[in-house]
């Protein structure tokens, strides 16, 4: 398989996965470019030799989010106190209300919940898939998932 024809075919549905982890499409962006320079940087314009590189490059996005959310947590926890920025106003005519209210909900969880649950139901990946993802067994990722199920109803019910 080419680099390029997997980054074609591929790219948007990490850059959306990476949105999910880190709530932020800029940033969403550099994970997903970062993670194709690494992957080329590292096995070529020819990926024969690596088994699954759409799995490699999941990963590969999975952990660049998870530095960049700890990132954040160490910027915030700064004694400079910092203003957040507001979010376009665009972001929030785009997005129904309640697409809002189960995005809210979502950034509530645990960063394991969030992304076994964006990883099952937005990039449609199987408990096995999630598991090499995420570097967990299969029966962690069901019990995550199912604890983050019922953690974002605990969430969404507490918002009415």
């Amino acid at each position: 398989m080419d680099i390029g024809l997997l980054y074609h075919h591929r790219r948007l549905a990490l850059i959306r996965l990476a949105v999910l982890l880190v709530d932020d499409l800029a940033t969403a962006e550099d994970v997903v470019q970062d993670a194709f320079t690494a992957l080329l940087r590292r096995h070529g314009h020819r990926l024969d030799e690596l088994g699954e590189p759409e799995a490699y490059l999941r990963t590969s996005v999975v952990n660049a989010s998870r530095s960049v959310l700890r990132r954040r947590r160490t910027a915030r926890r700064a004694p400079l106190a910092r203003e957040r920025p507001c979010p376009p106003p665009e972001e929030y005519v785009l997005l129904r209300e309640e697409h809002r209210e189960v995005l809210g909900a979502l950034g509530r969880l645990t960063r394991r919940q969030r992304e076994v649950l964006v990883l099952r139901y937005w990039s449609h990946l199987t408990e096995a898939q999630i598991a090499q993802t995420l570097g967990l067994s299969r029966g962690t990722v069901k019990s995550t998932a199912s604890r983050a199920l019922a953690a974002l109803a605990r969430h969404l019910e507490a918002d009415r």
